[in-house]
């Protein structure tokens, strides 16, 4: 196998966090959306988790999952946006060992294709933690839709062994 096989497939194990100072176990639908697609993807979710908007509480959630020596990648969904609220790519890039740029710009991309301009205003984002993914997405439905079909979910297994040379 090449060491460039994008269609690499692997199983992964996740994490899903969603941030929001308003969703419920309820009325988390885009968490509920990533927990489906991830696991008819062939992956499993073995968190899931929702928390405020609140910095610190993001960094160290983050950093206790990462902890998890089963976790393979977290998917943040929520607080990507440009509004004082919005704290999660602000809170998960400082702990970034590397950052995938091409993520957010195919994602606004792909995005701008769907939405128009308001793509511009999300700054979601990926990176690496120790040899761990983490993609932070917005909380719209669609948005996780975009990200997990497009990108996450068909580069898994060549972005994984990626981040583990």
């Amino acid at each position: 196998m090449s060491e460039h096989d994008l269609r690499r497939r692997i199983k992964a194990n996740f994490a899903v966090l969603t941030v929001s100072d308003t969703r419920n176990e309820k009325t988390d639908e885009s968490g509920e959306i990533a927990k489906k697609l991830i696991n008819s993807g062939g992956h499993e979710v073995l968190i899931q988790k929702i928390i405020m908007n609140d910095k610190s509480l993001i960094q160290t959630t983050v950093n206790r999952i990462l902890q998890n020596p089963k976790v393979d990648a977290i998917v943040t969904i929520g607080g990507t946006g440009i509004s004082e609220r919005d704290m999660t790519v602000d809170a998960v890039a400082e702990l970034f060992n590397k950052k995938i740029e091409g993520f957010g710009e195919l994602f606004r991309n792909l995005s701008f294709q769907e939405v128009g301009e308001a793509a511009m205003i999300s700054r979601a984002t990926a990176g690496t933690v120790d040899g761990k993914l983490v993609f932070c997405l917005p909380g719209s439905r669609n948005a996780v839709k975009l990200a997990l079909i497009k990108l996450i979910l068909p580069g898994l297994g060549h972005i994984i062994n990626e981040a583990n040379r």
